[in-house]
């Protein structure tokens, strides 16, 4: 394996350090893929407390004969400044995707015809919409995502978390719930404008939510005949198998070009589940594991099969 420092928008507003992964085998082009991140800041190996998932995709599937390009998300490495701007999904997460795709077709020792996304959870969310603005992808590989709208997954969570723990915390979250729900109410009837002056939380404008739920993953996919792999760990209590991952079955059930892998034990960061409950997120994600070795080899597989 060999291990190559690089920088994602070297010469932009955002340069972005990242990793290129390479098989230690380059007598010929290889294919590669581009990790796309969840929600929230995020370094270039995903890092969740001890967990390290992009990492162990990216050497994994250079054992496989692939390469991969990981970088930090734009929220992590400039926050300050992002923090100014209010982005949308296309400034925090869409614009550098293409520009590590670019990164790949120009560098001789990648097979630019097999470059592959692998979107994880928000980034799986995105990962249709990245494609059809590049068009730069062999397939696309959506791990825990869903073919729902952001907003009805943060109010899905936030139910969950009501429904756990202590009689007080759960009074509390569940008017949270009710609170933030209401914030959504005729979201798509503002004008641009309306949504950008409204608040969600924190930085995030409705805006944000409404630029990106304008079309979900699933309506990109239906217009696509890319070969996709949609992958649902079963015990993932951030992203439901019986709602999301069967979900995207429903609405996808004609498209022959669709492939699923269900992994019962495994949670939303394709490790082994320990609790099956929200509420103890940090608790589960405080124990070191890897990235389950069936999912890696699926991958592999559904990318030399193309």
């Amino acid at each position: 394996m060999i291990s190559e420092k690089i920088i994602v928008g070297k010469d932009s507003e955002y340069p972005l350090n990242g990793m290129l992964t390479l098989p230690d085998d380059l007598e010929k082009k290889v294919p590669a893929v581009v990790l796309v991140h969840g929600s929230g800041a995020s370094n270039m190996d995903e890092k969740v407390m001890r967990l390290r998932p992009f990492k162990d995709i990216a050497e994994g599937l250079a054992e496989e004969g692939i390469a991969a390009i990981r970088y930090d998300k734009r929220t992590f490495a400039h926050a300050r400044k992002m923090l100014k701007v209010h982005p949308t999904v296309k400034e925090e997460t869409i614009e550098d995707a293409i520009k590590a795709a670019e990164l790949l077709r120009q560098d001789p020792r990648i097979d630019a015809d097999h470059i592959f996304i692998i979107g994880h959870s928000m980034g799986a969310m995105l990962a249709p919409r990245i494609d059809a603005e590049c068009n730069y992808f062999k397939g696309l590989i959506l791990m825990a995502g869903t073919p729902k709208r952001l907003e009805d997954i943060v109010v899905r969570q936030l139910k969950q978390a009501s429904q756990s723990g202590g009689f007080l915390m759960r009074k509390i979250v569940e008017l949270e719930s009710r609170i933030y729900g209401k914030r959504f109410d005729n979201l798509y009837d503002l004008s641009e404008q309306e949504a950008r002056k409204k608040k969600f939380a924190g930085g995030l404008s409705l805006y944000y939510f409404q630029e990106m739920g304008r079309k979900t993953a699933a309506d990109y996919l239906l217009e696509s005949d890319k070969p996709v792999l949609i992958m649902q760990g079963g015990k993932d209590f951030q992203v439901l198998p019986e709602e999301d991952f069967e979900g995207f079955k429903a609405i996808l059930k004609d498209k022959d070009n669709v492939s699923y892998k269900l992994y019962e034990d495994l949670n939303h960061v394709f490790v082994k589940g320990l609790y099956n409950d929200i509420t103890k997120a940090s608790k589960e994600y405080s124990v070191q594991q890897h990235v389950d070795i069936p999912v890696i080899k699926d991958i592999a597989e559904f990318i030399h099969s193309h």
